[in-house]
C-alpha cells in the first residue's frame, strides 16, 4: 500500500485578534485626545514687526524675578495686589500686559500671572528678552 502523509505546513496567519488589537488602540486614542487639553492658557506670542503694538492702549509691563517677587511700574506687588491690578486693567478699552520674567524663573510664578490675565480676559503677551 503506497500511503502517501501530507507534511505541509500551512502559512496562514489569523488576523482577527490583531484587528481587535488596532481596534482598542484607535478607540483608547480617540478617548485620550479629547482630555488633552481643555484647559489650555490662550497666550498670544509676540510678533517681529513693529506695527503689531497697540498704539491707542497703554500696556502695562509685569516682570517677574526669580524668587517670586512681581513687579508692576516699578513698584513690587503681592500676587493678591496683581489680581487687583489686572483686574483694574481689564476695565480699559484694549487690555494687554506684557509678561517679563527674568531668565530661570520658576514657572508657576508666570502661569500664575497669566491665569489671572485669562481669569480678566487681558491679552497676555510672553516677553522673553528685555531689549
Amino acid at each position: 500500500m503506497g500511503i502517501k502523509k501530507r507534511s505541509k505546513v500551512s502559512a496562514e496567519f489569523s488576523m482577527s485578534s490583531l484587528t481587535d488589537i488596532i481596534f482598542l488602540l484607535l478607540i483608547f486614542f480617540m478617548l485620550t485626545s479629547s482630555l488633552v487639553a481643555p484647559n489650555a492658557l490662550n497666550l498670544k506670542l509676540p510678533s517681529s514687526s513693529r506695527s503689531s503694538a497697540p498704539s491707542s492702549s497703554q500696556v502695562e509691563d509685569v516682570r517677574i524675578t526669580q524668587s517670586g517677587n512681581y513687579f508692576l511700574d516699578n513698584r513690587r506687588r503681592s500676587l493678591s495686589d496683581m489680581e487687583r491690578e489686572i483686574s483694574r486693567i481689564s476695565r480699559s478699552s484694549k487690555p494687554s500686559i506684557t509678561i517679563s520674567p527674568e531668565q530661570g524663573t520658576p514657572t508657576e510664578y508666570v502661569v500664575a500671572i497669566m491665569d489671572l490675565a485669562m481669569r480678566y480676559r487681558v491679552n497676555g503677551v510672553l516677553a522673553t528678552e528685555k531689549d
